[in-house]
């Protein structure tokens, strides 16, 4: 099991912009081993609420919310990682475990009760809360990510382009999904992960970004088509 506390920033940017700050960034962080052929392939299913709790909270500013997951990055994958983050403001906490495929699809399917076979109390957690307030899938979300790291206070920095989903196939495992484009025009979204705070030259990129922070996470963006609701 993973634990990842940091905090987070989310900008909404162009092509121009992306290539623009990846190319600042290649002088002095280092690309994601992951990277080494290029942008790499993200997938992650969403589990929400029968109501949508999860979204509506995020929707409506909720200081403290949570988004649960199952994340793979390739199809053919024999296990998918199990995720839940909250956050609360910039501050973020990810915890993961990695799950094999078979049980992956179990939950998939609303066989919670797989999760009583970890001896684990994030497991007994993730069973308590998805049983109690009836979580199904929701949106499979996919996208082309660029990662930068560096090791001082933890920065990671993802450019995730490309991004399409689906409110109708939760196969997680399929190579065939049908997925919408999230956006009409060509958007990347921009994140800056941390611990502590940020180094002198990134800081003054993004303050030179000439884009504010956004606070709409791309599984709010994926459900625009399902819960008609329209972003730029």
């Amino acid at each position: 099991m993973n634990i990842v506390s940091r905090q987070e920033k989310k900008y909404l940017i162009n092509l121009v912009k992306s290539a623009q700050l990846q190319s600042y960034f290649s002088h002095f962080l280092t690309l994601d081993s992951n990277n080494a052929k290029g942008a790499y392939t993200v997938r992650s299913l969403y589990f929400d609420s029968i109501d949508d709790r999860d979204f509506h909270e995020k929707e409506e500013g909720v200081e403290l919310r949570r988004k649960i997951r199952l994340r793979v990055y390739d199809p053919d994958s024999p296990y998918a990682m199990l995720e839940m983050k909250k956050k609360q403001g910039s501050d973020q906490l990810k915890r993961s475990l990695p799950i094999p495929r078979n049980d992956a699809q179990r939950l998939i399917e609303g066989r919670y009760d797989v999760l009583l076979h970890y001896d684990l109390p994030f497991a007994k957690e993730l069973y308590a809360i998805m049983s109690m307030y009836l979580y199904r899938p929701k949106a499979i979300v996919e996208y082309d990510r660029i990662a930068y790291c560096a090791r001082s206070n933890n920065i990671r920095i993802t450019f995730d382009a490309n991004i399409r989903a689906t409110e109708s196939d939760f196969d997680l495992f399929s190579k065939t999904l049908n997925l919408y484009p999230v956006f009409v025009n060509d958007r990347v979204v921009l994140e800056v992960k941390y611990d502590g705070y940020l180094l002198s030259p990134i800081k003054l990129a993004l303050e030179r970004c000439d884009q504010s922070e956004i606070s709409v996470g791309k599984y709010s963006l994926s459900r625009s088509v399902g819960l008609r609701y329209v972003y730029g």
